[in-house]
């Protein structure tokens, strides 16, 4: 229904939430990762960066908005 397959639709959704959470919070990685329905923190930035080509650190610190950058 959605033009994916279930885990690939999947991925793209927990990615999504990531960076949203990434961008607009100054939450933790293994809080993120656990919101996003990864089991450690390990496998989502392994996850992460196979998606995007970069560590959720550096997207972070690349794409933060200007309302969080402020506050951090």
């Amino acid at each position: 229904m959605v033009g994916q397959p279930p885990l690939a639709y999947l991925t793209w959704w927990r990615m999504t939430l990531a960076r949203q959470a990434l961008t607009q919070s100054d939450i933790n990685l293994r809080t993120i990762a656990r919101q996003c329905g990864y089991v450690s923190e390990f496998t989502f930035v392994r996850a992460f960066t196979r998606e995007y080509d970069t560590s959720p650190g550096r997207y972070r610190r690349t794409h933060r908005t200007p309302e969080t950058a402020d506050t951090a």
